[in-house]
């Protein structure tokens, strides 16, 4: 394991360790692969998560608005990094 990592301590299910152990060794995975499939797990939790919260927050605004406000950051990112590049 890379030093930048943390050893976490988990409990699960018997039936979620069958499910993933099984899982994994269907697709030739090895027992180290395990935390790689939980950190990868764990990020797109973490992200539909933080869209689910960001979606609630917006849920008030008109779809045109919501459009227009996104456009407005797109171009405000990518002139940022125009800007960075040269």
């Amino acid at each position: 394991m890379p030093n930048d990592t943390t050893r976490w301590t988990v409990s699960v299910s018997k039936d979620t360790d069958i499910a993933v152990r099984s899982f994994l060794a269907q697709r030739g995975m090895k027992k180290g692969d395990l935390s790689k499939f939980i950190e990868d797990a764990v990020k797109w939790r973490v992200l539909e998560q933080t869209i689910a919260e960001a979606r609630g927050k917006f849920s008030d605004l008109a779809p045109e608005a919501l459009e227009a406000l996104i456009d407005e950051a797109v171009t405000a990112t990518r002139q940022a990094q125009a800007g960075k590049a040269g």
